[in-house]
């Protein structure tokens, strides 16, 4: 079958991406750095029965977005992120599982000179079963080894590379020495887009219990402002009216007057023994809850007055 030509290639592909846009209400913009073509297929096998990926040129997808903007205007949220090496991956399943399917096809890679570090890279102390003679890589990076029967061991363990840090030929050779493949790359997830709204992919782990603790801040935080400025709210009503009691009680304890609810503070003002008498059925609940054999008493403690509750 002969190859069509650029042109309709295009067209076709405008043709797609609209159909894509108007059959799936959401999707995911991904980064697709350092993702070759065969993990590409894998990814699209995987993930077939519940996403479609659609990689392409930013130009292309810009402006097949910008020609559907008519029909679908919330799509000019996208185009800000259309930028770097991403593609877009439709679902109109759960974004959380979509995006956990799309996080767990990643495959190993060696460190390659010139790569940005995306983790943390520690070397183990270990016995390498190299021959003296390499050496030199280790002194380069200035890593401390020992020669052990014949053979190069690190003495202790080394942070080699840093997130950030761009990997050199030394530290290259040296992880691949070592057979180590410290770097996973995949499909990375930078945005989500859900029926015109984008918003960062951290947003999708938010559980209940989240939403319910940054609610209950922002309530105390509006009790506390209104509390502080004396203007009444629905959150600061409960603490205005414990606060009007309290002063209240000041009044009633410092002066005659009295109502109902400071009765029985002033009675224990009046004779602070009555308080003690009245916590005294307290301790005795305690005492009774204890184990049988603590409350049997030798009669000798009785005899010797250290029956307390005699």
């Amino acid at each position: 079958m002969p190859r069509e030509d650029r042109a309709t290639w295009k067209s076709n592909y405008f043709l797609k991406m609209i159909q894509l846009l108007d059959e799936f209400p959401k999707c995911f913009v991904v980064g697709a750095d350092n993702v070759s073509s065969k993990q590409m297929q894998l990814i699209r096998s995987s993930i077939r029965s519940q996403a479609t990926v659609l990689m392409g040129k930013n130009t292309m997808m810009r402006k097949a977005i910008r020609g559907h903007l008519q029909n679908n205007p919330d799509l000019e949220k996208l185009l800000p992120h259309i930028k770097g090496n991403v593609g877009l991956v439709f679902t109109d399943g759960e974004l959380v599982d979509v995006r956990d399917l799309l996080l767990a096809n990643k495959v190993e890679a060696p460190a390659r000179a010139g790569a940005i570090s995306p983790i943390d890279v520690i070397i183990p102390a270990q016995n390498t079963g190299l021959g003296p003679e390499k050496t030199s890589f280790f002194q380069a990076l200035s890593i401390q080894t020992k020669i052990s029967r014949g053979t190069i061991e690190i003495i202790n363990n080394v942070h080699i590379l840093k997130p950030g840090d761009k990997v050199g030929a030394s530290e290259a050779s040296l992880l691949n020495m070592l057979k180590i493949s410290p770097f996973t790359y995949g499909l990375e997830v930078q945005q989500v887009y859900d029926a015109g709204t984008c918003f960062s992919p951290a947003v999708l782990d938010i559980t209940p219990e989240d939403i319910r603790k940054r609610f209950m801040e922002g309530v105390c935080n509006v009790a506390a402002v209104s509390l502080q400025i004396g203007y009444p709210t629905v959150a600061s009503a409960p603490h205005s009216i414990i606060n009007g009691f309290k002063n209240l009680l000041a009044i009633a304890a410092e002066t005659e007057i009295t109502f109902p609810q400071a009765e029985q503070m002033k009675a224990y003002l009046a004779d602070p023994s009555a308080f003690v008498v009245a916590a005294a059925p307290v301790t005795e609940e305690k005492k009774e809850e204890a184990p049988a054999a603590a409350e049997e008493e030798s009669e000798s403690d009785e005899d010797m007055g250290f029956d307390l509750f005699g």
